[in-house]
């Protein structure tokens, strides 16, 4: 399962470059995560200081 970037987002920006896959993107308001690309590693859920990525 893909992760997602729940509302808890505070944009930062952390997240985007530890993705290997280029999965994360910016949104608005809060990063988005391409559920296609993500393989589910959880790189953007260890740098998140909100805990904001979380597996579905």
């Amino acid at each position: 399962m893909a992760y997602v970037i729940n509302e808890s987002c505070i944009a930062c920006g952390a997240c985007a470059p530890e993705c290997p896959t280029e999965a994360i993107s910016e949104g608005d308001p809060i990063y988005t995560i391409d559920p296609d690309k993500c393989i589910d590693c959880g790189a953007c859920a260890d740098v998140c200081p909100v805990d904001a990525p979380v597996s579905e």
